[in-house]
């Protein structure tokens, strides 16, 4: 049996989930280099070395930032493909997922693309391993739909998350809140997957 969620259990919750925001946005800002724990404490209302209560250090925190996003892509990007019988409509929720994601998360996108090589071998070994577990969730959606290798797809696959992933670099934070920019995105998601060669 499992003991009940205290107060202070929800709390210590809240606090851990508001410096993975902070951390990730601080990183996204200024680089891993340019951010201290003091930084991240100071964001969220606590002493840098409160932020030890929580995680054992700027690289744990690097990590738990990272390894969280790629589990939260393969869980719900799992839920997503599931939930649809049709190919086209599992692909295109999918890109809808995928869409809103990076719209969401610009923070999360820069630090990736900019400050993995700082994490620990073991966090980078369980970021590696669920990226290509979502890769395959798409490319096992996208069979179905072209007759291509699976190296194909996997390259497919790949440069549509180029696409997606590119916006946060390439649009203001103003402009990602627009439905029109998912509906821009989406569209050319969907031919990038399927263009004829």
């Amino acid at each position: 049996m499992t003991s009940p969620v205290t107060a202070r259990d929800r709390a210590k919750a809240e606090r851990s989930d508001a410096i993975l925001r902070e951390a990730a946005h601080l990183f996204a800002e200024r680089g891993y280099n340019g951010v201290s724990l003091e930084d991240i404490g100071a964001a969220v209302g606590v002493s840098g070395p409160a932020v030890y209560r929580h995680f054992a250090g700027k690289q744990a925190l690097l990590g738990a930032v990272l390894v969280k996003v790629s589990e939260d892509l393969v869980s719900g990007g799992s839920a997503v493909a599931s939930a649809q019988s049709d190919a086209a409509e599992r692909v295109r929720a999918l890109i809808a997922f995928h869409v809103e994601f990076a719209l969401g998360n610009a923070d999360v996108i820069r630090v990736q693309d900019r400050d993995v090589a700082h994490l620990a071998e073991s966090d980078r070994a369980e970021v590696r391993r669920l990226q290509r577990t979502y890769i395959d969730l798409w490319i096992d959606a996208l069979a179905p739909l072209l007759d291509a290798s699976s190296d194909e797809l996997r390259l497919r696959v790949q440069a549509c998350f180029g696409l997606i992933n590119s916006t946060p670099h390439s649009t203001r934070a103003a402009s990602r809140r627009h439905a029109a920019t998912a509906a821009v995105l989406a569209a050319m998601a969907e031919a990038a997957l399927r263009a004829s060669i």
